[in-house]
């Protein structure tokens, strides 16, 4: 086991799922090529960081900045995870829209726009190893019940 937190995953936030099953639905643009407009991205992109793709590409990036978000995906892949985000699907693949969220995420994640949604530390019952609250809940009721 290691001592390395688990990962946040991207496509458990609000409305990204939704996204990504939309985005397997009907493809969207390849990384490179032209994104058109998307509203619910939009929405999406700035309800969780604070900025919608398009204002994230428009930001000034600090000198040092090493162009993350233009790498291929699979580098960026193993960045985010280095940063403590997990940005794959539950078969690890990458996320189909992940070109949309890559620029936002990584200035909020660096500190240098927008912000990071709120993600609640896992409680005592969500501990790897550990049996979920309502086994435990189960577990007081039958006791209580023998007394």
């Amino acid at each position: 086991m290691t001592d390395r937190p688990a990962l946040r995953r991207l496509i458990d936030l609000p409305g990204v799922a939704d996204l990504e099953h939309a985005a397997v639905l009907k493809p969207l643009p390849g990384i490179g090529e032209v994104r058109p407009a998307d509203p619910a991205i939009d929405v999406c992109c700035a309800e969780l960081f604070g900025l919608t793709p398009d204002e994230a590409d428009a930001i000034e990036r600090p000198d040092d900045w090493d162009g993350v978000e233009d790498r291929p995906v699979p580098r960026q892949v193993m960045a985010f995870e280095d940063a403590g985000w997990d940005v794959t699907d539950n078969k690890r693949r990458p996320l189909r829209v992940l070109a949309y969220f890559s620029g936002p995420l990584w200035l909020a994640v660096r500190g240098v726009a927008g912000s990071l949604p709120f993600l609640a530390d896992d409680g005592p019952g969500d501990a790897e190893g550990s049996t979920d609250w309502g086994s435990n809940l189960a577990a007081e009721a039958a006791r209580f019940r023998k007394r």
